[in-house]
C-alpha cells in the first residue's frame, strides 16, 4: 500500500492567475466540452484514490440549480496546515495550480487528471465552489467565489468515515453556456467504471438515475461492446501484468466483422489517438499468433500473417497504468512514453502464448480467423492491382462525371458528395468553379459493414469517390494525399437521402477514419421549406421556423416544401446549401468511439433483432419523415 496521505505530501509549483484569462490553455475549450471537463477533473481526483485502493463510492450529481456535485468516500483531503506554506492542504489544493500529493509518487502511485491541475482550474472557472471533506471525524467546509476563498477552513459538525464532496457552479462569466448533458456524462462514468474493476459509479439528474459497476472491468467492456456482434469465442482473452511499477491489462476478443476495434486508455484517459501502448500490443500480437501458429503447423512453410490479418475482427481494451505518463499534445490523446511499447510487448508476448498453449481451441479459432482475413488481403490486393491497371485508383485518372475544380491547393479545395444526376446537374450550374468540386452518386453505395474491400474495390461509385479523394483507402491510405480538405455529403431530406448518408458515413468511418479525425467531412444543411409572399422569400430549415415565418408574413404566403435537392434550381441551391456565407454545415466528430462502433454495428450490420430495438426506442426523435 501506498505512504500516508497527509498535507506534508502537498507540493505547490505555481499559482493560477492565468486560468481565468486563458481558460482554453487548461481545458481545451470554453464550449459544451470544456464544460464537461470540469466535471471530469473533479471526477478524476476520486479515480486516483480509487486507484490508490482507498475508494469504492463516487457519485455525481447534476443539481436543480446547474450545479454539480461530486462524492466519494476516498481519504479526504488533507485539512492540517502546511508547515510551509501556512496554509491548509484543501485552500492550497483548491488555490494553487500544480499542488497536489501527486508528484512525489509516494501517496499515488499513478493518476489521470492534469496532474494537480484539476480542482484549482475547476475552482477558478466557477462562480462559487463549495468544499466538505469528512476527515478525522470532522466534516470540514470551505467556500470560494471564482477561485478565492470567503471564508477560513471550518470544522462544521462530526461524521463517520472518510471522504470529499464538491460542489461548483460553473462560471457564466467563462463559459457559453451552462447546461450539463446527462447522456454525455453518463458515458464517460461508464467508462471509468469498466477501467476501474468493481468501482461503484452513479450518476444522477432529479428522477433519472444510473449506476455503474463491473467487477470483471475491462472483460466485461470487450462484451459490452461486441454485445450486438457475432463472437468467434465466447470468453474475451485477459491478460494482466506488471513490469517497472507499469501495469498492463488487456482484455480482446475475436468476431466476424472486417473491422479492428482497439481501444487504449493510459492511467484511465482515452488515448483516442493510440500511443506505444497500441504499438507494442500490435507488434506483440502479430509475433505470438505467427510463433504459435508456426509451432503448431498451422501455417504454410515460410508464410507469415499480417498484422491487418491479426486484427480483422478482433475488439480489444488496452489499459497501462504508470507514474510519469508523457502525452503528446494538450488534448492527452497519444502516449508517448518509450519504454511502454517493450514492457507491453514482452508482458503480451509471454502472458498471450501460455494463454494459447493452455487453451488450444481458442487459439485455433484465433488464428483460422486471422488466415481467412489473410485470404480476403490477398483477394483485396489483387483487385487493387487490377483496378490500379484500369486507372481506377490512380489520382491522374479522376472520375468521368468529377466535376474539378480550378483550386489546387487541398486546404482551399472542397468536394460535394452529391445524391442523383438531377441535383448533381443543379450544384455543377450553381457551384463556384474555382474551389468547389461536385462528384454525383448513382444510386446507393455498397453497405461496407457486410463486405470485405475486395468486394468494395468492385463497387463503381466506392472506386469513384477514393480516385476524387486520392487518399487510396485500406493499407495504402495516405491523408496528405487529400485533394480537398472539406468533403461535403449533399443529400435529400428524406428517407433514402439519409440511408445514402449512413452508407457514406459508414465507409468512411470504417475505411477512412483519418478523414473523420482531422475534420474534413461535413453534412450539407439545405433548407425544407421555402415561404414567399410577393417578391419576399424566406428559406427554413425546419418546421418551428416555417410556422412562425408564415405568421408573421400572414396572408397571401404560400409555402413550399423541398422533398429533394433537384426541386431547387442552381441559384436557389448556391443561395441556401452551397454558398460559405450564408450555408450551414454539420461538422461530423467522433465524441465517443465505443458508441459510433455500436452505432454502426447496429444500424448496418447483419442482426436485425438490436436494429428493430433501436428503431422502437428512437422512432419518436424523428421530426421529419417522407415515405
Amino acid at each position: 500500500m501506498t505512504e500516508v496521505y497527509d498535507v506534508e505530501k502537498i507540493q505547490v509549483l505555481e499559482g493560477i492567475h492565468a486560468i481565468r484569462k486563458r481558460p482554453s490553455m487548461y481545458i481545451g475549450s470554453t464550449d459544451t466540452r470544456g464544460l464537461h471537463h470540469l466535471v471530469y477533473e473533479v471526477v478524476d481526483n476520486s479515480i486516483d484514490e480509487a486507484m490508490a485502493g482507498f475508494c469504492s463510492n463516487i457519485d455525481v450529481s447534476l443539481n436543480p440549480d446547474g450545479s454539480v456535485s461530486v462524492v466519494d468516500d476516498g481519504r479526504g483531503i488533507p485539512v492540517d496546515i502546511h508547515p510551509k506554506h501556512k496554509k491548509p492542504g484543501v485552500e492550497i489544493v483548491m488555490t494553487t495550480l500544480h499542488s497536489g500529493g501527486k508528484f512525489d509518487r509516494k501517496s499515488y502511485k499513478v493518476s489521470g487528471g492534469l496532474h494537480g491541475v484539476g480542482l484549482s482550474v475547476v475552482n477558478a472557472l466557477s462562480e462559487w465552489i463549495e468544499v466538505r471533506v469528512h476527515r478525522n471525524g470532522k466534516e470540514y467546509f470551505q467556500r470560494y467565489e471564482r477561485g478565492s476563498p470567503t471564508c477560513n477552513l471550518k470544522a462544521v459538525k462530526d461524521v463517520d468515515g472518510t471522504g470529499t464532496i464538491v460542489t461548483f457552479m460553473p462560471d457564466r462569466e467563462i463559459f457559453d453556456m451552462i447546461e450539463f448533458d446527462f447522456d454525455t456524462l453518463s458515458s464517460t462514468l461508464k467508462e471509468l467504471a469498466f477501467l476501474n474493476k468493481g468501482v461503484r459509479i452513479s450518476i444522477g439528474k432529479g428522477d433519472r438515475k444510473e449506476v455503474f459497476q463491473y467487477d470483471g472491468g475491462i472483460v466485461e467492456y470487450v462484451q459490452h461492446i461486441n454485445r450486438n456482434k457475432n463472437v468467434l469465442h465466447q470468453e474475451p482473452i485477459y491478460i494482466e501484468g506488471e513490469r517497472d511499477d507499469t501495469q498492463v491489462e488487456i482484455a480482446m476478443q475475436y468476431t466476424d466483422s472486417y473491422a479492428e476495434n482497439i481501444h487504449t486508455f493510459a492511467n484511465n484517459i482515452n488515448t483516442t489517438e493510440g500511443g506505444t501502448h497500441l504499438s507494442g500490443f500490435r507488434s506483440a500480437l502479430t509475433r505470438t499468433i505467427n510463433d504459435y501458429a508456426r509451432k503448431n503447423n498451422l501455417l504454410k512453410d515460410k508464410y507469415n500473417l499480417s498484422g491487418e490479418d491479426a486484427r480483422e475482427g478482433l475488439t480489444s481494451i488496452i489499459s497501462v497504468r504508470l507514474g510519469e505518463p508523457q502525452f503528446e499534445g494538450q488534448t492527452k490523446t497519444k502516449l508517448g512514453n518509450s519504454e511502454i511499447k517493450g514492457i507491453v510487448e514482452s508482458i503480451i508476448n509471454k502472458k498471450l502464448y501460455e494463454y494459447f498453449e493452455e487453451n488450444p481451441g481458442v487459439a485455433r479459432v484465433c488464428i483460422e480467423r486471422c488466415k481467412l482475413a489473410a485470404q480476403a488481403r490477398e483477394a483485396a490486393r489483387k483487385a487493387r492491382e487490377l483496378t490500379r491497371r484500369k486507372g481506377f485508383l490512380e489520382t491522374s485518372t479522376l472520375p468521368g462525371k468529377l466535376a474539378d475544380c480550378s483550386e489546387r491547393n487541398p486546404e482551399l479545395s472542397e468536394l460535394y458528395i452529391v445524391e442523383g444526376d438531377s441535383a448533381g446537374g443543379s450544384a455543377k450550374q450553381g457551384r463556384d468553379r474555382r474551389f468547389q468540386a461536385i462528384l454525383p452518386l448513382r444510386g446507393k453505395i455498397l453497405n461496407v459493414e457486410k463486405a470485405r474491400l475486395h468486394k468494395i474495390l468492385k463497387n463503381n461509385e466506392i472506386r469513384a469517390l477514393i480516385t476524387a479523394f486520392g487518399t487510396n483507402i485500406g493499407e495504402e491510405f495516405d491523408i496528405e494525399k487529400a485533394r480537398y480538405h472539406k468533403l461535403i455529403i449533399m443529400t435529400d431530406a428524406d428517407i433514402d437521402g439519409s440511408h445514402i448518408r449512413t452508407l457514406l458515413l459508414t465507409f468512411f468511418y470504417r475505411y477512412m477514419r483519418p478523414l473523420i479525425d482531422a475534420g474534413y467531412i461535413y453534412i450539407a444543411q439545405p433548407p425544407l421549406y421555402r415561404v414567399k409572399r410577393g417578391k419576399e422569400e424566406h428559406y427554413l430549415y425546419n418546421e418551428k421556423e416555417m410556422n412562425e415565418k408564415f405568421k408573421e408574413l400572414g396572408r397571401g404566403a404560400t409555402i413550399q416544401r423541398y422533398k429533394g435537392l433537384g426541386e431547387m434550381n442552381p441559384r436557389q441551391l448556391w443561395e441556401t446549401t452551397m454558398n460559405p456565407d450564408t450555408r450551414i454545415l454539420a461538422l461530423v466528430t467522433i465524441e465517443d468511439a465505443v458508441k459510433a462502433d455500436e452505432l454502426f454495428t447496429i444500424l448496418m450490420g447483419d442482426a436485425v433483432e438490436p436494429r428493430r430495438e433501436f428503431i422502437h426506442e428512437h422512432a419518436k426523435e424523428v421530426v421529419n419523415l417522407d415515405v
